[in-house]
């Protein structure tokens, strides 16, 4: 098992990874789009486990074990390997998509105004 080194890994880079990781085993016949999207929710399904009864967890996890944090990183890196094969397949730029994503929702909730935690902190207090 190899990895890329400490650089920072591109979508693109992960796009060809899983084309050729793909391509090699022949499963580009079972990679439409609604089967990679059921294999992402399942793999989502699996994420949500992980949290599943622990209530909330704070940020950079300080009472997980190392091995959580391992299983977590797995989890993680199935369903972003699935949505960039998905969007891959589909046609979606997901990086030029995420940050016009991001432009919009800077449109939809500018920073001069106050949010509460209501609906997912999405809700403005006036």
């Amino acid at each position: 098992m190899t990895q890329e080194g400490a650089q920072s890994v591109s979508l693109d880079l992960l796009k060809q990874k899983m084309a050729n990781f793909a391509k090699e085993r022949d499963w580009d016949k079972f990679h439409s789009p609604r089967n990679l999207l059921l294999a992402l929710v399942g793999e989502v399904g699996e994420l949500s486990e992980i949290f599943q009864w622990k209530g909330e967890v704070p940020k950079g996890l300080p009472d997980w074990k190392e091995e959580e944090k391992v299983h977590l990183g797995e989890e993680l890196s199935d369903v972003l390997l699935y949505l960039v094969r998905l969007s891959d397949i589909c046609g979606i730029d997901l990086g030029k998509a995420a940050l016009r994503k991001v432009e919009l929702n800077a449109i939809k909730y500018p920073a001069s105004k106050k949010y509460t935690n209501n609906n997912h902190g999405t809700s403005k207090s006036d």
